[in-house]
């Protein structure tokens, strides 16, 4: 009988990145389409939230009517939730629907919802006027309801694993269409759609935190995504939110982080990074060839420095792709170099898709990934991805055939 030889050492499974059931857009060099400009046409009509409050009385006085009818229609919009002439009793009858149809016209008509974790999570399909469908998904917390909004029909960054990128990007929303996810959604939890209020303890509940993470990069439809925020956190003017409640992510756009480090909003940053080395990144995030992993993660510090906000770092933990020990060390050192202090990661589990190169990664592969940055440390929590079983969860949103075919019913409300 022989003697065994040495164990060779192997090196660890590279899964490398693919589109699967569609193909990725390429550009006349073969590298992934970016879309940066989206289609001018499509756009709704203007909206009270598209304006800003001295916006709001020169329109009102133009309809002839006193600068104060202004602050009645935000109170109406922004506290009541509400669209509905009938019931702006405050307003003279005469004119009134006039008034409303003008100042605020219909955005956002709902085709369905689906329901999951016994009614604490429900995403919509939304339709916008001229057709394009959106998704925004809401979410009961212990203690808090986050809401998901999307900031744009479609996508334009191409990401291979991204569900809502697959069409490209049809065009930006508008300011008011994304305020007008949060309105519909507080007015469905005014009225108690949402779960169990039992459980919370107290009335007046309404949305507490938004991510910004449904369809669309926000930070390429900058201008509108900030006056949205804009229009949030205005305690006299707006929904009077907490700017530390609302999430706004990117894929790594520098020069928009930049500008948004210096907007003297403290938002909440988070950074989809998902690899720390530019040869994976290249392949996963296409926006990656324009700006590096260095870059990206030097502008998220900047943004610390400026708002003395932390960042959180999104990392989805994908089998034998991006999940190696190597990686999460290496993900380490990189943060680390650029201090303490300033940075939490969020890794995502998946769902397990077996056949797929997009699927979960073994809980011990997982697990050790997690204790190698927090023993790095980095402060590290495993995210609670909600949604899954309704494809609401992160990378999912996506308006599919079934979607199209009853969006097609449902006419747009005037």
């Amino acid at each position: 009988m022989s003697e065994p030889g040495p164990v060779r050492p192997t090196r660890p499974r590279q899964v490398r990145p693919r589109a699967e059931g569609w193909t990725q857009r390429k550009d006349a060099d073969g590298r992934p389409l970016l879309q940066f400009a989206a289609p001018k046409k499509g756009m709704p009509p203007v909206h009270l939230a598209d304006l800003t409050p001295e916006e709001r009385v020169a329109r009102v006085k133009d309809l002839g009517l006193p600068a104060f009818r202004a602050g009645q229609l935000e109170k109406h919009y922004f506290q009541h939730y509400t669209s509905d002439p009938a019931q702006m009793t405050d307003l003279p009858a005469s004119g009134r629907e006039e008034l409303v149809h003008e100042m605020l016209p219909n955005l956002l008509t709902e085709v369905r919802r689906l329901e999951t974790d016994r009614g604490d999570t429900i995403k919509f399909l939304w339709k916008l006027h001229d057709g394009a469908l959106v998704e925004s998904v809401l979410m009961r917390y212990p203690g808090r309801i986050t809401l998901c909004v999307s900031s744009q029909a479609g996508c334009g960054m191409n990401c291979p694993f991204c569900a809502t990128g697959q069409a490209g990007l049809t065009r930006n929303m508008s300011a008011a269409e994304i305020v007008e996810q949060v309105v519909r959604a507080n007015r469905l939890i005014a009225e108690g759609g949402l779960g169990d209020p039992r459980r919370v303890g107290h009335d007046d509940e309404r949305v507490t935190n938004i991510v910004f993470m449904g369809m669309g990069e926000p930070l390429a439809n900058y201008n509108r995504v900030m006056q949205a925020v804009r229009t949030m956190v205005d305690k006299k003017h707006g929904l009077g939110m907490s700017a530390r409640g609302i999430t706004v992510s990117t894929v790594g756009l520098v020069p928009a982080i930049n500008k948004l480090a210096a907007e003297d909003i403290p938002v909440t940053f988070a950074l989809s990074l998902h690899a720390p080395d530019d040869h994976l990144r290249d392949e996963m995030i296409p926006i990656n060839s324009r700006w590096k992993v260095d870059e990206a993660l030097d502008a998220a510090r900047g943004y610390f420095d400026k708002t003395g906000r932390r960042v959180s770092i999104e990392y989805a933990l994908i089998k034998d792709m991006n999940d190696h020990a190597w990686r999460a060390d290496l993900l380490a050192s990189k943060l680390n170099e650029r201090g303490r202090g300033w940075v939490h990661v969020n890794p995502i589990p998946l769902n397990p898709t077996p056949g797929s190169v997009w699927t979960a990664s073994e809980p011990a592969v997982q697990n050790e990934f997690v204790r190698r940055l927090n023993e790095a440390g980095i402060p590290t929590t495993l995210r609670d991805t909600r949604g899954k079983e309704i494809d609401g969860a992160c990378g999912q949103l996506v308006a599919t055939e079934e979607d199209r075919d009853v969006a097609a019913t449902v006419p747009v409300l005037d």
